[in-house]
């Protein structure tokens, strides 16, 4: 049975959600101010579920493993590149090597390997790395410009949904006149009755201009410092490059200030000494949606019809086509997985990992 379906808002995910709906004959009204404009629009795009996998969050890169394995398809539906290079993990010293190989050691007991790399070695795939660097490791990851798929994602749907640039809500959902099921992908900002279920991490992004852009992903330790540089695809000899992250949970606007800048700068210029004469293009910060778990919140909810898309946290560019389909099951035949189902936060057990978290 076909559904007429409203979604808040239109980041990433809610766009990938009305793709995937409409592909299935739904209608679809996407709601939100200003569209694309959230945390998509700060993200660097790396689709790196290996990269990514921290102790304690096996489950997240099983389903992160899940939906890197759809970019290929999603990404050529909307014709936008992926960049294959893949990443480079570099060790500035003899102690951030040490984080290199936990990582790898981690990846290992997931039976990813990552080939780990002597100095030589990684000077050679990755000559602009200083000369300082110790070692390091490679994985087979892929990156796109959340930017540039934002986008796309707007012009594919631009004749086949209705766009409504407004604040969206849940009020009145007992008189659902216009739609059937309402899907709520709002990020940080989840409505009430949702909001205790996500905490905003403020996560701050360098871009730069650069003639001489490394050629693969970077994620490095410089001298205990984690940073990343992602380069996009060169336009004219230039090409952007983004650095990142800050991580910080607050309770105040996300805004980029001069110490998280100057710390990503100084991080990055270490691993990657050309970066000094790149162009300084601009500073965002945006709030990641953190759960109490750092799982996302997908499928169904006590109240009527309405769904959740969102605590996405690190992961939402990287989790967009799976949640789409998982989205778009549940919408036809009410499927959710049990680790990503939002009802799975008891009120007493959510104040408990709030305690925890805090």
């Amino acid at each position: 049975m076909l559904s007429r379906v409203k979604i808040l808002g239109a980041g990433i995910i809610g766009l990938a959600c009305a793709d995937e709906l409409v592909r299935r004959g739904h209608r679809v009204t996407l709601v939100d101010p200003a569209p694309g404009s959230g945390a998509s629009h700060a993200a660097a795009g790396m689709l790196s579920p290996a990269g990514e996998l921290w102790h304690g969050e096996s489950e997240l890169f099983v389903f992160g493993a899940r939906s890197a394995a759809l970019w290929p398809d999603f990404a050529a539906r909307l014709d936008v590149p992926l960049r294959e290079e893949g990443t480079l993990l570099a060790a500035l010293d003899h102690g951030d090597l040490q984080q290199v190989l936990r990582q790898a050691e981690l990846l290992a007991s997931h039976d990813v390997t990552a080939e780990q790399l002597a100095r030589d070695e990684l000077l050679a795939l990755e000559p602009g790395l200083s000369d300082r660097v110790v070692g390091g490791a490679r994985l087979p990851d892929r990156s796109v410009d959340p930017r540039v798929v934002v986008a796309a994602l707007r012009r594919r749907l631009a004749s086949r949904v209705e766009v409504v640039e407004a604040a969206g809500d849940l009020d009145g959902l007992d008189r659902r006149a216009d739609h059937d099921v309402t899907i709520v992908a709002t990020g940080a900002l989840l409505p009430a009755p949702f909001d205790r279920l996500v905490r905003p991490v403020r996560g701050e992004i360098v871009r730069v201009r650069s003639s001489d852009p490394p050629r693969h992903t970077i994620r490095g330790w410089a001298h205990g410092e984690q940073v990343y540089a992602v380069p996009r695809t060169a336009r004219a000899g230039v090409a952007e490059v983004v650095v990142g992250a800050t991580s910080e949970e607050h309770n105040g606007p996300p805004v980029a200030t001069v110490g998280g800048v100057s710390r990503l700068l100084d991080s990055a210029r270490r691993l990657i000494p050309g970066l000094d004469r790149a162009e300084f293009a601009e500073a965002i910060a945006r709030d990641r949606p953190g759960t109490p778990d750092n799982l996302p919140l997908v499928g169904a909810t006590d109240l009527e019809g309405v769904i959740l898309a969102a605590g996405h946290f690190r992961h939402g560019v990287l989790l967009a086509p799976l949640t789409a389909q998982l989205v778009a099951d549940q919408v036809e035949s009410g499927h959710v997985e049990p680790a990503l189902d939002p009802r799975r936060f008891a009120r007493s057990d959510l104040t408990s990992l709030e305690r925890t978290t805090a």
